[in-house]
């Protein structure tokens, strides 16, 4: 029989996204309210682990007086790293022993659940959480923060909309999603773009043109709305992007080169204005739906920790919220659109230009 669970940690690891507060605030609430548990919040990772930094959760140190700042505060609280620390594993693992804890739930995307699901066989009781605004953690419908920033992108396109219209401007939006093109497919389809163009379906350039060209006999002038996810292959094929000090890829540029495209091959018909969102889409409230989602995904995963379910991740599956296991979520790697996705019927059943079918 296992031992009783008396204190539990909670981290967020990699890239921040809005919700993550909402989640660390059902955890508390969940664990503290529902089963008597302590609850420590790690801050900064596992850099928290290797460092010893942590502090008491509670819902009264939450709870402002009656105000409630959690469920409507972009960010994280405990902070985040997305980068690797200087810090031996053994460091890492042995945080765990020495802060007390039974069990820890962890609020990633695909690549820190899987690393800490690899800092786990040293003995951790894990359970995961799903937060990525790309949506591309594999065996859930939706990760925490994605929401919010199809929200922000829609809201992006609606301003381009209004400045492309009145210079007869070709607006192009490069989103995040690494890559994976489910937020530039979304927030396309809402932000009623001409084009879509994402890492997993090819796309032409000779098409993109076209595609403008339509748009400019139906309306009378030139204009259109592009949105590109910041994997997407460039006009002239290869990548973009740089490699940073730690050999990691960093997407970005493909937006301007769709732009500059689009003049080049047009010999100067076309005018065209690329416009990076960049770390936008991280920020800001949460958007209801990802308030209520963070919310269903902390209260579930405390749950889990009470019933020993450990090594699992909670994920939603149409309307319900389920338990699939680490290991499997690891296994599955990144979730990319599939060519066969509704959304992508979607797309094209409206007009929009979506690469080749």
């Amino acid at each position: 029989m296992s031992p009783p669970i008396r204190r539990i940690g909670v981290m967020t690891s990699g890239g921040d996204c809005p919700g993550l507060n909402a989640a660390i605030r059902a955890i508390t609430r969940r664990a503290v309210h529902g089963h008597g548990f302590e609850v420590l919040g790690i801050e900064d990772a596992v850099a928290g682990l290797a460092h010893r930094r942590a502090r008491p959760l509670t819902p009264n140190v939450l709870d402002l007086n009656g105000f409630d700042p959690m469920l409507s505060t972009g960010g994280t609280i405990l902070g985040s790293i997305n980068k690797p620390i200087d810090a031996v594993a053994a460091q890492i693992e042995e945080g765990y022993d020495e802060l007390g804890l039974d069990a820890l739930i962890a609020i990633g995307g695909d690549g820190s659940l899987a690393i800490l699901q690899e800092h786990a066989r040293s003995g951790w009781n894990l359970v995961g959480i799903p937060k990525t605004i790309d949506n591309d953690v594999a065996l859930t419908d939706r990760s925490i923060g994605f929401d919010s920033a199809v929200h922000t992108v829609t809201r992006a396109c609606a301003q381009l909309r209004t400045t492309g219209v009145s210079h007869d401007r070709v607006m192009v939006l490069e989103t995040m999603g690494r890559g994976a093109g489910h937020l530039a497919l979304s927030a396309g389809i809402a932000g009623g773009a001409d084009a879509i163009l994402i890492p997993e379906i090819p796309w032409s350039l000779d098409q993109l043109v076209a595609t403008v060209e339509s748009t400019r006999q139906q309306r009378g002038h030139v204009f259109a709305l592009v949105v590109v996810a910041e994997g997407a292959a460039p006009p002239a094929g290869g990548t973009v992007g740089n490699i940073d000090r730690q050999g990691r890829p960093h997407y970005g540029g493909v937006g301007e080169s769709v732009a500059y495209a689009l003049e080049a091959v047009s010999e100067g018909r076309v005018e065209s204005r690329a416009t990076v969102l960049g770390h936008l889409q991280r920020g800001g409230e949460p958007s209801p739906i990802d308030t209520i989602l963070a919310t269903e995904f902390g209260t579930r995963a405390v749950d889990l920790v009470a019933d020993g379910r450990f090594d699992t991740m909670v994920a939603l599956h149409g309307t319900r919220v389920e338990a699939v296991p680490l290991a499997d979520v690891v296994q599955g790697g990144s979730a990319s659109v599939q060519p066969d996705d509704e959304l992508v019927h979607t797309a094209r059943s409206v007009g929009i230009y979506l690469g080749e079918a």
